[in-house]
């Protein structure tokens, strides 16, 4: 690693984000750990990722294709509300144009429990799945993404506007 010039990025403490203390419905998560996917667009993962930056909060939704384990849609905003998941779940739709009947799985945020979300679901014939309470493991694809983008972007900078993050953020999802 230092013959290449590799260095580690050490991880950083755990900050909760998710707010799953909501009355909206809980979809089943019904995968039971099974993350595999025989074709592209069956198995979409949804995650909302949060940067610092000296001004204040960058959110950043996406929504992979866990075949490919590629961003799919995403958006970027100054605060976390449901349009935020919203617009990354049209573009994901509006790029990819799936067939009825492929699964969504995201966590028991908030904004995925929201009833204008679950309603976009239902118009796509898209199968909601949410991971149990405090079960990271259950949506590891975007979960890994979210770690990758922390160590390989994030972590390496102290930001100090938003619209950097912003830039940033973009250029990395259209790098991949």
């Amino acid at each position: 690693m230092r013959q290449n010039g590799i260095q580690v990025i050490r991880s950083r403490k755990y900050k909760r984000t998710t707010d799953s203390d909501h009355t909206f419905n809980i979809a089943p998560g019904l995968l039971r750990q099974g993350f595999t996917a025989s074709g592209p667009n069956q198995r979409w993962a949804g995650d909302i990722i949060y940067v610092c930056a000296r001004e204040g909060w960058v959110y950043l939704a996406v929504v992979l294709d866990q075949l490919s384990r590629r961003v799919v849609g995403w958006a970027i905003r100054s605060r976390m509300k449901q349009n935020l998941a919203l617009r990354a779940l049209n573009m994901a739709h509006a790029i990819r144009r799936p067939q009825s009947g492929w699964i969504h799985h995201a966590d028991r945020g908030s904004q995925y429990c929201a009833h204008d979300y679950q309603e976009l679901l239902r118009k796509h014939a898209l199968t909601p799945l949410m991971r149990g309470k405090g079960n990271c493991y259950a949506n590891s694809a975007v979960e890994s993404f979210s770690k990758s983008l922390r160590a390989e972007l994030v972590w390496r900078r102290n930001w100090q506007i938003r619209r950097e993050v912003e830039v940033a953020l973009f250029e990395y999802i259209n790098d991949l």
